[in-house]
């Protein structure tokens, strides 16, 4: 069964890897354009071309998923199977290309989450597990019939970076099992249930990473774990960005108006929530490393 792959992230590389450590016969891959990046603005390139280009893997970058030389392309790899691994939306001309369909690998449990950035809302919603889901490719996004899912547990201080590295392991582990399934016909589809409770996913922008101290203590907690460490939950401090990637709760009274602080200019500085304090321990001050609070402040007059 050969099988092209579409990725980009190193996500996205755990699985493709996964395939290949489990002898299936990667034709080609899908990934992102070169981007430059960095100070210097050099060209980088895509995690998952990295992985193929070290494996001899044939890559493909379209700008256009409809470009005609792509299709070409692709259709000359005659795949039987595609597998989809956090990569943008296909056109139905690629997605119903492949004899045996394209798959796709959602960090959720479908149809909860469905969007693009499923790993974040579960932390900052509170939820306690998540997990990673396969399924068929259709119009709708994030919508096919579910062929396999498989639970994890979300620790109460578990980040977004960390639940996403243990996804990362556990999805790559499912994708092997659907592919063999699907190698094998031995899998049963089953369409995603009805449901009037679902919780959406959509990408999220820096204007939703700003905190409101006016909401609840443990609101504001997890959307600073759900957000870490990126695009990473932020506050405004002497008029400068303060990025918040790790704290604690506090549940004493605040005393103080919500969004005021106190500190001791030495070890703790935390913030006053509608119902308690948000401690600061792992932060990073606009044009300042990434560093611990009590470096912070050291260097600082509050």
């Amino acid at each position: 069964m050969k099988i092209v792959f579409m990725g980009t992230p190193d996500f996205a590389v755990a699985s493709l890897n996964a395939l290949v450590e489990a002898g299936f016969d990667v034709v080609g891959v899908v990934t992102a354009a070169d981007k430059p990046a960095g100070r210097g603005q050099k060209l980088q390139e895509s995690a998952v071309k990295q992985y193929a280009a070290a494996k001899g893997i044939k890559v493909l970058q379209p700008l256009k998923l409809k470009d005609p030389v792509f299709i070409e392309e692709l259709k000359a790899l005659e795949a039987d199977l595609q597998v989809v691994v956090a990569f943008r939306m296909l056109p139905e001309m690629v997605w119903n290309m492949p004899p045996k369909g394209t798959i796709n690998l959602h960090a959720s449990l479908l149809p909860q989450y469905r969007g693009a950035a499923p790993i974040n809302h579960a932390i900052i919603n509170g939820e306690k597990e998540s997990g990673v889901t396969t399924f068929f490719l259709k119009h709708e996004i994030d919508t096919g019939d579910i062929i396999f899912s498989e639970k994890v547990t979300i620790s109460e201080n578990e980040t977004a970076g960390e639940l996403h590295d243990q996804l990362m392991v556990t999805g790559a582990g499912l994708l092997v099992k659907t592919v063999k399934a699907i190698e094998e016909g031995n899998y049963e589809e089953q369409p995603q249930p009805e449901t009037e409770t679902l919780k959406h996913a959509p990408k999220i922008f820096k204007d939703d990473c700003l905190i409101n101290w006016n909401q609840s203590a443990e609101t504001i907690y997890n959307m600073i774990r759900g957000l870490s460490p990126y695009p990473t939950a932020f506050t405004k401090l002497n008029d400068k960005t303060l990025k918040i990637f790790k704290s604690e709760l506090d549940n004493s009274e605040p005393g103080i108006a919500a969004g005021g602080f106190l500190t001791d200019g030495k070890t703790f500085l935390k913030f006053a929530a509608k119902d308690g304090f948000i401690r600061l321990t792992d932060v990073q001050y606009e044009g300042k490393k990434r560093m611990l609070v009590d470096e912070f402040l050291r260097g600082m007059r509050l």
